[in-house]
């Protein structure tokens, strides 16, 4: 096991792809077109802090997959990770420990740029540390034709085997008149989201324009063409923003029902509802939603403005009697969101969260 310890110091630049923001957001290296190997080079990318019991489930799982290297990008954990890692004997695995926790964005951002610059893989299947591929995925995954995509998105299910809501992918309704049309209609959510039917394993792929990064395979190819994702979003929204802006690139992303994955979130409710703890996670949930919402509805941004308000704010009952502190929260996000602002101090952030009322 190859073992990395970043230290402190000034902290390398990444480049994201948010709004489009400038610097170029291409790696630095574009690599030369070869013809396809025989046997393809994948390489997994686990982002982890701080879930060392959920970590241990999802490394047991990989390293029992048909991968070439799995990569493990530790945030600062410091509930033993470190110990854990430098314990498996296993050359595929390399650990990536960083001093900071730079967030769900920042790992991957950082995780993705070392996969790619030290191995080089044909493709890079990502997911977070309670994200894992059913067995025998990975070889599924090799079995198949995969020509005319460059990037291929998982379907991701509960450990009950329910369509996990978070990572249910979408065709973007303000590019798709169909999708549009059943919107506007009255479906909601259920107008542009894919639906139960797309999940058969029976079912083809489907092009989507949006998916998570819990089982998202991504090409060589794209990564050169779509860059890295841009960890100023911390947590949350990183992967929507990032495949989003692959799509706007030209760049194709297919949804592979026969390809399954587990995500073991314990962010839903029973009553399937999202409640978001600790509570500062609300600010990146919906500062970074509205950065998503003006990439994809372009100009139907500005009038679906108070439609979100009004939605996100009805949220509040949800979290009972922390709904005032919860309001006070999307305030905040609403209004950095807005502004663009991604500069906000994360300790900013959790002493407003902490703050009673």
């Amino acid at each position: 096991m190859l073992f990395i310890t970043i230290r402190g110091g000034r902290r390398p630049a990444i480049r994201g792809v948010v709004l489009n923001s400038e610097p170029d957001m291409r790696p630095d290296q574009i690599p030369p077109a070869s013809a396809v190997p025989a046997r393809q080079i994948i390489a997994a990318l686990v982002v982890t802090h701080d879930r060392l019991e959920r970590l241990r489930v999802t490394l047991s799982r990989l390293l029992a997959e048909d991968l070439d290297h799995v990569l493990v990008f530790d945030n600062a954990s410091g509930d033993g990770t470190r110990d854990y890692l430098g314990g498996i004997n296993d050359p595929r695995l390399i650990a990536v420990h960083h001093p900071v926790n730079l967030g769900g964005a920042g790992g991957f951002a950082r995780g993705l740029r070392q996969v790619v610059e030290t191995l080089d893989p044909d493709w890079v299947v990502l997911m977070d540390d309670d994200g894992r591929p059913a067995p025998g995925q990975i070889a599924h995954f090799r079995s198949l034709d995969l020509r005319g995509w460059d990037a291929l998105g998982a379907a991701v299910l509960t450990p009950g085997g329910q369509v996990c809501e978070m990572n249910r992918p979408y065709r973007n309704p303000f590019w798709r008149l169909p999708e549009f049309l059943r919107t506007l209609a009255g479906a909601g959510r259920r107008g542009f989201h894919l639906g139960d039917d797309d999940y058969g394993p029976e079912s083809g792929p489907v092009e989507i324009d949006m998916t998570s990064f819990v089982g998202l395979f991504l090409s060589r190819a794209s990564i050169a063409r779509a860059g890295y994702p841009d960890e100023r979003l911390f947590i949350y929204g990183d992967d929507q923003l990032y495949t989003l802006e692959m799509r706007r690139k030209g760049l194709r992303i297919g949804f592979l029902p026969e390809i399954r994955f587990e995500h073991d979130t314990g962010s839903i409710q029973s009553g399937g509802h999202l409640v978001l703890r600790p509570m500062w996670k609300v600010y990146y949930m919906y500062r970074n939603a509205l950065l998503a919402y003006r990439v994809a509805a372009g100009p139907w941004f500005w009038p679906l403005l108070p439609v979100l308000a009004l939605r996100w704010r009805g949220k509040a009952r949800h979290y009972g009697p922390d709904a005032a502190r919860y309001r006070r929260i999307l305030q905040r996000a609403f209004r950095d969101g807005l502004h663009q602002r991604l500069d906000r101090p994360h300790s900013e952030i959790v002493a407003l969260a902490g703050k009673r009322d």
